[in-house]
């Protein structure tokens, strides 16, 4: 494939999707150039996944800046630094300012672990477990401005089974990520997903 794309994997914690997309480059499913990891924690698990998987790891601490769109543009240095083509949300748990997003417009995708447009922001699964909901899912979907408003790209249907506990369902869910985000990637960097407006297509 020619003109390969450099992605930033961003994490904020456990990094289990961060690691399941890098094993896919590793294992040559995705076609990737150059792949980065950024985080706002300094403790994150993230960061000792890419050290074993030897990601080049860059940890930018929040609080040496005095607002969110400074910080953004520190990270938006970065990229550019590193020449990377498209962003990639994994668990990060800081919402992007617009200037963020308009610089890399329909160049950012994030996993979010409900069904969009129910539940989003924090403890998704939780609050669809608690409402008594007999199904919940994930949702890959690029990012603006909204919080988990951007156009769906592809959701996935995970059923609540009688006398499933919450762990369970987080324990299902994130399987189901693990399959269908680097799925989705796959997608996007062949440049195979057109957007119009709100809808998504995948060619």
């Amino acid at each position: 494939m020619k003109n390969k794309k450099n992605i930033a994997i961003l994490a904020s914690g456990n990094g289990s999707n961060f690691e399941a997309i890098v094993n896919k480059i590793k294992d040559g499913t995705l076609a990737v150039g150059k792949c980065i990891l950024i985080t706002d924690k300094k403790n994150a698990l993230a960061r000792k996944r890419a050290q074993k998987l030897q990601i080049k790891d860059i940890f930018i601490d929040p609080s040496q800046y005095k607002n969110r769109q400074t910080y953004d543009q520190k990270i938006i240095e970065v990229l550019e630094k590193e020449k990377i083509d498209a962003v990639v949300l994994a668990g990060y748990k800081r919402i992007l300012s617009p200037f963020f997003v308009k610089r890399f417009e329909n160049k950012i995708l994030n996993i979010h672990p409900s069904l969009l447009p129910r539940f989003p922001g924090k403890n998704a699964i939780a609050r669809a477990f608690n409402y008594g909901c007999k199904v919940a899912g994930i949702t890959v979907h690029f990012v603006d401005e909204g919080v988990d408003q951007g156009p769906v790209i592809a959701q996935e249907v995970v059923p609540i089974k009688k006398n499933m506990s919450l762990k369970e369902l987080e324990a299902e869910i994130h399987e189901k990520e693990h399959w269908l985000y680097p799925h989705i990637l796959k997608f996007f960097l062949e440049d195979r997903i057109k957007i119009e407006g709100k809808h998504v297509k995948i060619a």
